[in-house]
């Protein structure tokens, strides 16, 4: 498994901080709570773009903005696309 350093975005202040909640604060209220919540702040994927606070951001705002409820998906559909794509994929998530 590959190791890859990572901040917790709670604590780090600043524009990680910043950049955080800023993506985060794009999704829909029931994203709100991880299912796998991590007492880093933030785990997997997002973890690993701590250290370019810029590519956080950008990255995860423009999947932010795909689950907006003012487009005609709903979660349902968001789990299903991402189950599929996980499968093709053949990836755990």
């Amino acid at each position: 498994m590959t190791w890859i350093e990572t901040r917790n975005p709670m604590e780090a202040g600043g524009e990680l901080q910043a950049a955080f909640e800023a993506q985060r604060n794009l999704y829909p209220p029931e994203y709100a709570v991880p299912a796998n919540p991590s007492a880093k702040g933030a785990g997997g994927i997002i973890a690993s773009h701590t250290l370019i606070p810029s590519a956080l951001h950008h990255a995860f705002a423009a999947y932010g903005a795909l689950l907006s409820p003012e487009l005609p998906l709903e979660r349902r559909h968001h789990e299903m696309i991402a189950t599929v794509v996980s499968v093709t994929n053949r990836c755990r998530y």
